[in-house]
């Protein structure tokens, strides 16, 4: 017997729920699972092609596709010979579904589930940092987004279960764990009582006195309540790193997209924490070419990423997905949007470029990650140390300089 191979694509949620779930199949022979993706038409191509390499390179193997690709056009799978079954979101749940042979697509209704896994799905980063999915499913309906129908309407884990878990992480030595989930703003509005993410916050800090940082993952500034606020700019243990969801910069363009932010929201909330805490580093997703966008449209999202001061940028070119209402929207010509990346990533790039610089001379807390040598700052940015020092640990480090875009600490404490 062995451990199952498992392929995972995509976010980081797919990562923690892969990994769930090769601790609840513990030793199955010959069996490979591929966690797919459905975010783009590219990523489910990337998936039909782990599916086609498994199979070649495991040509006696039972693959097994399961994840949001898998849920939202099973039919794709399905019609691949290389594939042995294809099991829905909810499925993928009930471990036990993963040995038994039966029929080859399994897939029910996603938007009937009510609540999320028995388990607490987790990924690593190893054996620093752990990603801890409280929340699944989104309510809303953006117009480029088919994730709702891949994870079905937002689910939140019970807070006591959540404190539970991360306290265990931190017993085995976890230094820093990150909240994530599909739509992570949105957690606690079905749980009894409605409590929402700064609650949640509040609670682990409180319950869990030796966990030493807590990150969280992409969240919705529009959903940043004056609780959560206090806690982003005041709280030492919560990392002064905050990626927002904005897609975009214009106005007519996140109408379209079916934000429910303006520009001048988000421009509001960055200057607002950053004037209660001005260390706080800003990521954001911005979409390139969303159908209708025009060039002064583009403007505004290009604007966005001074005006936000966007030090960590994830920029996506837009790719049409079958489902979604943009996708039958006039369409941006793909050179253009290739162009419009390009352009955004640039401009992130410059702005990072120079937050690096302006850290020259300070003094960041670094947790140190794999190999010793190496970990992120409290405001997330990378940096190489001048000695080894035990992964997990958090050490002091003066920044002296910046080389091929990664800082230089010299370890002090």
């Amino acid at each position: 017997m062995s451990s199952p191979e498992i392929i995972t694509m995509g976010c980081r949620l797919n990562l923690a729920e892969s990994h769930a779930l090769a601790e609840q199949l513990g030793d199955v022979s010959n069996l490979v699972i591929v966690n797919s993706c459905a975010v783009t038409n590219e990523a489910v191509r990337q998936t039909r092609q782990a599916i086609r390499q498994a199979r070649k390179r495991r040509p006696d193997a039972r693959i097994i596709v399961t994840g949001c690709a898998a849920q939202v056009e099973p039919q794709t799978f399905e019609a691949m010979a290389e594939a042995n079954a294809v099991i829905g979101n909810m499925e993928k749940q009930s471990p036990a579904l993963f040995a038994l042979d039966g029929p080859k697509v399994q897939v029910s209704d996603i938007m009937a589930v009510r609540q999320t896994a028995p388990h607490l799905a987790t990924a690593f980063s190893g054996n620093t940092r752990a990603f801890v999915e409280v929340q699944t499913g989104c309510d809303h309906r953006c117009t480029f987004c088919i994730i709702p129908y891949g994870r079905g309407n937002s689910r939140s884990v019970p807070a006591g279960q959540i404190i539970e878990h991360v306290q265990k992480l931190v017993d085995r030595g976890i230094s820093e764990i990150v909240l994530t989930g599909v739509d992570v703003t949105s957690y606690g509005h079905d749980l009894p009582g409605q409590p929402n993410l700064g609650l949640l916050v509040e609670r682990i800090l409180r319950h869990v006195p030796t966990l030493p940082r807590l990150r969280l993952s992409s969240i919705d500034g529009v959903e940043i309540d004056e609780r959560l606020f206090d806690l982003i700019t005041g709280e030492a243990r919560l990392m002064p790193h905050i990626h927002l969801s904005l897609q975009a910069g214009d106005n007519l363009i996140l109408k379209r997209m079916k934000r429910r932010h303006s520009r001048e929201q988000a421009i509001e909330i960055v200057a607002r924490m950053k004037a209660a805490r001005p260390d706080i580093a800003i990521g954001a997703d911005i979409i390139a070419g969303f159908p209708t966008e025009d060039e002064a449209m583009f403007a505004n999202s290009l604007a966005l990423v001074n005006e936000c001061d966007i030090v960590h940028g994830h920029i996506f070119p837009y790719s049409p997905k079958v489902g979604t209402p943009a996708a039958k929207m006039p369409q941006v010509p793909a050179r253009e949007i290739k162009d419009r990346a390009k352009r955004l990533r640039e401009a992130v790039a410059v702005r990072r470029a120079g937050w690096l610089a302006s850290l020259i001379g300070s003094t960041q807390k670094i947790v140190v990650e794999a190999g010793g040598a190496s970990g992120h700052s409290e405001n997330f940015a990378y940096v190489e140390l001048d000695c080894k020092v035990p992964e997990g640990a958090i050490v002091s480090a003066v920044i002296e300089g910046l080389e091929n875009g990664r800082l230089q600490g010299k370890v002090t404490a």
